[in-house]
């Protein structure tokens, strides 16, 4: 018996079975590989989720392991350059906002860091087969050892699937996905090399009708080629270096040394799931979301999503919560991972659709991608949309409400934090502290006090996940609304 069954030990499984292990929550993580997966395939993660794997005791090693990335360009077919958004060395968040690096590298990583919770198990080389529900609202997972072929069963309060694209969890569930009406094939070919070539050192993104392409470095000694396909190719057609080298030269000039790592082929596809949540069953990751990766946030997505529940979902069962708090989750998440589907959606077309009067129209209109809302967050700002209103995010019809906002990285708690730059009489500040609240009382003019003027407020509400709650200028009120997380702390 366990309290939660994470099914999946990807980047989203072991952040969640990590979370919950330090909410001091028991959980047990089933994966059908029996070590990590060893080949590329994400390489791409903001400073928003470099914050995260910070909370998660891992910067330093992520650091090590990745390369901050100067941004995005957009090249017509002749490599021109039709408009470029620069990231900065550090973001608001106190980390590089792009960083290219090698997912089974990450996964090594996060995998070593959960050994050292005891309250988190991880067992691989197993199939899961299917759930029942029991009594009580808890659930039997049966699954197969692969090595010996035995079948076993364990219980569970909660069951999270964060088992992929083709998740057994959502299969079960009896779950749709709702197509987004994009579907693509494409090349993908990893090489390394030891000499620099001379690249800008960010993402290229070829938009051409004909052969869109990306080329982006992500390591000292690595680079990745994408090329959408033509209807009569394959990646069999380019499985060698001397195949490949008419797509690659442009970038590579008469470089010969090169070591192809892999050539592939992959479908990118855009899809959400219609249910996130049934009853105590959650879907996380790819099996709740498809993004095609024009704008690298699909793994990035996956760990938001097990960053936004899992808090929430060691607070139910510490008792601090309500049950039906839950269903912020989907509420939340579902919203924005839309949103950030769509942005890709917008740079694929930027990337693909037309020719002839459609591809000098993207010369006029390339530029001005900047304008769309949710693009310029992506984009310029580099950060992504704000939450939506939900039980745990009020967020008032004021233009600048920070609600539903990442707070700077200046606070660090594992519960609740109100930050003011008001102080608090004794009873107030004892009660909350009571309830597992940290208090931040600041000037005016520092950091968090300067943030806080941007929303026009005096105090916020800042939840476990770094997600303000509420702010506002009424301190006191705010002192009653936020809730108990003394089981979290």
């Amino acid at each position: 018996m366990t309290s939660v069954v994470i099914v999946g030990a990807g980047p989203t499984g072991i952040v969640a079975a990590t979370l919950l292990a330090r909410y001091h929550v028991d959980c047990l993580v089933l994966d059908r590989w029996p070590e990590v997966y060893r080949q590329p395939r994400a390489v791409h993660l903001d400073d928003e989720i470099h914050r995260i794997l910070s909370d998660l005791g891992v910067a330093e090693g992520f650091a090590a392991i990745s390369r901050p990335a100067a941004g995005l360009q957009l090249l017509d077919a002749d490599l021109k350059v039709l408009a470029r958004f620069t990231r900065e060395p550090v973001g608001k968040h106190g980390f590089p906002q792009a960083n290219m690096f090698d997912q089974p590298q990450l996964e090594d990583l996060l995998r070593t860091n959960l050994a050292q919770y005891p309250q988190a198990r991880l067992r691989t080389n197993v199939e899961v087969t299917g759930f029942t529900r029991l009594a009580q609202d808890r659930i039997r997972v049966a699954f197969v050892d692969r090595a010996t072929g035995a079948t076993e069963q364990v219980e569970a309060d909660y069951l999270l699937g964060c088992d992929g694209a083709n998740s057994v969890v959502r299969r079960k569930l009896g779950v749709a996905m709702t197509d987004m009406r994009f579907k693509q094939r494409w090349l993908v070919a990893d090489i390394r090399s030891t000499v620099d070539l001379q690249q800008w050192d960010g993402v290229h993104q070829v938009c051409d009708p004909v052969r869109a392409a990306t080329y982006m470095r992500i390591g000292n000694d690595r680079y990745r080629w994408e090329f959408r396909l033509l209807p009569n190719e394959s990646a069999a057609d380019y499985s060698t270096l001397e195949k490949l080298q008419p797509l690659i030269a442009p970038w590579v000039g008469a470089s010969t040394d090169l070591e192809l790592v892999r050539v592939t082929e992959y479908t990118f596809r855009a899809a959400i799931a219609q249910r996130w949540r049934v009853g105590n069953v959650f879907l996380l990751g790819d099996a709740a979301h498809l993004t095609p990766p024009f704008i690298g946030q699909g793994m990035g997505a996956g760990v938001r999503d097990a960053v936004n529940l899992c808090w929430k979902l060691a607070a139910v069962i510490a008792g601090d919560l309500p049950e039906q708090i839950l269903d912020s989750y989907p509420q939340e998440r579902k919203p924005h991972a839309r949103t950030l589907i769509r942005v890709a959606l917008a740079m694929g077309w930027a990337m693909t659709a037309g020719r002839g009067f459609g591809a000098a129209m993207r010369r006029v209109l390339l530029p001005c991608l900047a304008q769309v809302p949710a693009l310029r967050l992506r984009l310029l700002d580099g950060v992504t949309p704000p939450l939506r209103s939900s039980m745990l995010v009020h967020r008032s019809r004021r233009r600048r409400s920070l609600a539903g906002t990442l707070c700077p990285n200046a606070v660090q708690s594992e519960g609740f934090t109100l930050v003011s730059t008001t102080p608090l009489s004794r009873g107030a500040h004892v009660e909350l502290t009571r309830r597992g609240t940290t208090v931040l009382v600041v000037e005016p003019h520092s950091e968090l006090g300067r943030w806080l003027g941007t929303g026009r407020a005096t105090a916020a509400i800042i939840r476990p996940d770094h997600v303000v709650m509420r702010s506002g200028a009424d301190v006191m009120k705010l002192c009653r609304l936020v809730p108990s997380s003394a089981g979290l702390v």
